[in-house]
Order: C-alpha cells, then sequence, then structure tokens
C-alpha cells in the first residue's frame, strides 16, 4: 500500500524518517540524593518523505501536493509502514518540489509532515462568586472617605506655610554660621 495523503496518493516514496520526541522533567527533592522523573507526554510525531512523481501525471500531482501545503489545513495520512505510530491526521510544515533537468514530466518532493493533535475542550469556568462586586464597592467607598479626610489635612497646613516658608533659608544660614557642621 502506498503513502496516501487525503485523497492524493504520494508516488515513487524512496524515503520516510521519523523523529518522536518525549517530554521529561527533572526535578530535585529537597534533602533527597537523587532527583524525580515527571513524564510530560510525547510532541506530535514528525515525518519526513522523500520521493519522485514521473510520468504524465507528475505535474498534476506537483500541483496538488502545493494545493494542500498552502491550505494549511490537517490531512488524513496512511502508510503502512507507520501503522504502528497511530498518526491519523497530519499538517504539512513544509514541502520542497524540484523540476529534474534533462528528465521530463518528473518531480522529486520532500514532505515535511507533523502530526495533528486535536486540542482539547477547554474545561467550563465555574460561575464567578457575585459577592466580589459587594466587597469591591466596600472597598472603594472606603478609600474615598479617606480621600476627604486628606483633602481636609491639605487645607489645615495652609496656616502653616507662610510661617515655615522662609525655614529653609534659616537653615542654610545657620549652617554657613557654625561652618558647615
Amino acid at each position: 500500500m502506498r503513502p496516501m495523503l487525503d485523497d492524493l496518493e504520494l508516488p515513487q516514496v524512496q524515503r520516510i524518517d521519523t523523529f518522536d520526541r518525549r517530554s521529561l522533567a527533572q526535578m530535585r527533592a529537597p534533602g533527597m540524593a537523587g532527583t524525580l522523573m515527571q513524564n510530560l507526554g510525547r510532541r506530535p510525531t514528525r515525518l519526513i518523505l522523500s520521493g519522485v512523481a514521473t510520468g504524465p501525471d507528475a505535474l498534476t500531482f506537483a500541483k496538488k501536493v502545493d494545493e494542500k501545503f498552502r491550505a494549511r489545513k490537517p490531512l488524513p495520512f496512511t502508510a503502512d509502514i507507520i501503522a504502528d505510530a497511530k498518526i491519523d491526521k497530519v499538517l504539512i510544515d513544509d514541502l520542497r518540489l524540484q523540476d529534474l533537468a534533462g528528465k521530463p514530466e518528473r518531480f522529486a518532493y520532500v514532505l515535511a509532515l507533523r502530526e495533528f493533535i486535536e486540542p482539547a475542550e477547554p474545561a467550563e469556568v465555574p460561575d464567578l462568586d457575585t459577592n466580589i462586586l459587594g466587597e469591591a464597592t466596600n472597598l472603594i467607598n472606603g478609600v474615598v472617605g479617606g480621600l476627604e479626610l486628606g483633602e481636609a489635612f491639605a487645607t489645615d497646613l495652609e496656616k502653616f506655610v507662610t510661617s515655615m516658608g522662609d525655614f529653609l533659608k534659616r537653615l542654610q544660614q545657620f549652617r554657613k554660621d557654625t561652618g558647615g557642621r
């Protein structure tokens, strides 16, 4: 069985490379000599396919695979060599097409595919506590009351401004008189 990308049969596949990576977190435990490993799952599997399309359908194949690449949508993928990997859908990350010189109707292709993993449905957000609005209103009312007290304090300081206005000049003069001590 030849590899299939959606409804497109991939002709003369010469090489399929797979890349799998697990995500592991290593943590030091306080007071212990060893470390703990946590398995964080795996990253999407990557596939690199290379092959050659020949014959009168080679140009049609090149155009169709280019359209699928530009669509940037998940596509069904089947290949018997990676059947155990259980990869159902892939995204085309990169496509390289080369018109082979000296050979009519012959295109070399390299497809970089990445496994498409369906995103998990978001968890339902619980209803917000309705008492939050009441608490916020009480806090703001307390702040506003404090601002009124601050305004009264500032207006009461006005009577000291005239007597304290030349205070800095008197301090500087005192410093000069005492020799800067």
